[in-house]
């Protein structure tokens, strides 16, 4: 965990109050880096763990600082490794086709119950399909012990 990191929530509202002084996009090994300068200090932008937020591309980090209200900031390539800067995981594509054919199969699986809810035919009484059901049941249970060799 990085100590005095800032989260998303916070430094919207720092924003918001006229707190922040300024802000460096930073180049990492990673990607981008936002520092921003509150009061004396400098505070690094944190993602969910703690962990310093990195931006894989500076388009991105500058369209997240002019989304939340900071139009200015200083830019810092030094440290930045276009080698080292964050790929996308190989394995998102194919988890996001999951998500999308899982969400297509409920789509039409909840079609199918409404269809089958919605039908405008009448339904058979519980007592008349449990008694077709017990017959099928004995006669099913009689051929397989005859197959068997079992008498009943």
């Amino acid at each position: 965990m990085i100590e005095n990191a800032i989260s998303h929530s916070t430094l919207a509202k720092l924003v918001e109050s006229g707190g922040v002084r300024a802000a460096h996009v930073i180049g990492l090994a990673g990607g981008w880096g936002i520092s921003v300068k509150c009061g004396r200090s400098v505070r690094p932008l944190a993602a969910q763990r703690g962990k310093v937020r990195l931006f894989s591309r500076l388009e991105t980090a500058a369209a997240y600082l002019k989304g939340i209200g900071i139009a200015r900031f200083d830019v810092d390539a030094l440290g930045y490794d276009p080698e080292r800067a964050l790929r996308a995981r190989p394995d998102r594509a194919a988890s996001l086709k999951r998500t999308h054919a899982a969400a297509a199969y409920d789509k039409w699986f909840r079609s199918k119950v409404r269809e089958a809810l919605d039908d405008p035919r009448p339904g058979m009484p519980h007592e008349e399909v449990s008694a077709r059901w017990h017959r099928k049941r004995s006669q099913l249970l009689k051929k397989r012990r005859g197959a068997q060799g079992i008498k009943a």
